[in-house]
């Protein structure tokens, strides 16, 4: 495999896996504008092992505290913290699984990518606007962890992204920023998970369980990038708000509608 479709896919998978723009609708765009054809199902799951690596890595403060949880007399709200991420992960479950059974073809066209950067970005964008900004992740609860849960599920849309509606539906619900993408965050961990294990399946089936070196250079750089964006993305909303990722997405969708109109892609 070219070493520059390597490249391409780690950085691609790692910036944009945790941040609110879609990293599937970013790594569906590498056969339509180059000449690179589709990675393969393996680079996929070595991308997304390294995503799931630098997550872990970044959170193993919370990861190590919620399993302290689990010991007998543990912190009830980190036990309630478990709870809620493993009901918000139940719809994408189950979604996920018919829809990666039916696979229908208008989920991967440039058309769908282009317009779901618009409404989501436009979703997000309201979100943060409108959003209260008094609850924490201490907050969470099992009712509003299924409604973020809920809306995960439109993230099996290309360019609609896991990060970005699962952080626009706890801003809807009133939850911080910070809150927000944390939740977000963890909840990524799960979803990586269960995205890997059905393709690992699907390579399993096929007999493809070659990885190699190929895969080697794209779970490590996965691993830097990812760790690179969720560090800078935490930082970043210390101090401001979402409204540099709704203009990334409002101009990338754009020049993508303008493109399939044209007869471009």
């Amino acid at each position: 495999m070219p070493f520059t479709l390597l490249i391409l896919v780690a950085v691609i998978q790692g910036l944009t896996e945790f941040l609110p723009v879609s990293s599937s609708g970013h790594l569906a765009l590498i056969p339509m504008i180059t000449d690179h054809p589709y990675q393969g199902r393996a680079i996929d799951v070595a991308a997304h092992v390294g995503t799931l690596g630098a997550v872990m890595w970044y959170l193993r403060a919370d990861l190590l505290a919620m399993l302290r949880a689990l010991l007998p007399g543990g912190d009830i709200a980190q036990r309630r913290l478990i709870a809620s991420l493993i009901i918000a992960t139940i719809p994408v479950i189950i979604i996920g699984f018919a829809v990666n059974e039916a696979d229908p073809d208008w989920l991967t066209s440039p058309t769908t990518l282009a317009i779901s950067n618009l409404v989501f970005a436009g979703l997000l964008w309201q979100a943060d606007r409108v959003g209260a900004l008094t609850r924490h992740l201490a907050d969470m609860r099992l009712g509003t962890a299924l409604l973020i849960g809920l809306a995960q599920c439109a993230a099996l849309i290309p360019g609609a992204s896991r990060s970005g509606v699962t952080m626009t539906a706890a801003r809807y619900l009133g939850f911080d920023r910070l809150a927000a993408a944390r939740f977000s965050l963890l909840l990524s961990i799960p979803a990586i998970a269960g995205a890997g294990l059905l393709k690992g399946i699907d390579i399993a089936a096929a007999g493809d369980t070659r990885l190699g070196v190929d895969a080697g250079i794209v779970m490590v750089l996965s691993f830097v990038f990812a760790l690179l964006a969720i560090g800078w993305m935490m930082r970043l909303l210390v101090r401001t708000n979402f409204t540099i990722f709704v203009w990334y997405r409002l101009v990338l969708g754009g020049v993508l509608l303008a493109a399939v109109m044209a007869g471009l892609i």
